[in-house]
């Protein structure tokens, strides 16, 4: 019983992990996005 259960968990993690990478991923190009953003708005307040 005990087995089973840790390689279900086993293959719950290794299909949760391509998920996490694409978050994380996401989360990454949002954070450029609106890094690129404000820079762009303040250049324009600027110039």
């Amino acid at each position: 019983m005990t087995r089973h259960a840790r390689r279900a968990r086993a293959i719950a993690i290794t299909q949760a992990k391509p998920d996490i990478r694409m978050a994380v991923l996401r989360y990454l190009m949002l954070a450029a996005g609106a890094t690129a953003a404000s820079l762009a708005l303040l250049l324009a307040h600027v110039l």
